[in-house]
Order: C-alpha cells, then sequence, then structure tokens
C-alpha cells in the first residue's frame, strides 16, 4: 500500500510539473489517504502482534 501512495505521489508530482493541478491535487490527496491507511493498518497489526505473541510466551512458560 505503500507502494501504491508512493505511485500516487509521483504522477502528481509529474502532473503538477506538467501543468494539471486538478489532477495533480487529487493524486496528492490519494496519496495522503493511502499513506494514512497504510500507518494505522501497521499500528492495529503492531498491537495485535504483540497481544498474540505474549500469549503464544504466556502457553510455553506454563509448560
Amino acid at each position: 500500500m505503500i507502494k501504491l501512495a508512493i505511485l500516487c505521489l509521483i504522477i502528481a508530482l509529474v502532473a503538477a510539473i506538467l501543468g494539471f493541478g486538478g489532477v495533480a491535487g487529487t493524486f496528492a490527496n490519494i496519496a495522503i489517504w493511502l499513506f494514512v491507511i497504510a500507518i494505522v493498518l501497521f499500528v492495529i497489526f503492531l498491537v495485535l502482534g504483540f497481544i498474540a505473541g505474549k500469549k503464544v510466551t504466556d502457553k510455553i512458560d506454563r509448560l
């Protein structure tokens, strides 16, 4: 998802250089939203990984 955000950002930069302001703004907003979504998903999965890892280590310690 980060690759897609970077791709949209590059497209926005090229469109801005060529003078397509509306398209550049749209792609820049898409890139921002994709980046925010990717960061939120990263944090969610990081927390879930810590929770799952704690449960696994607790079960291993009981053995």
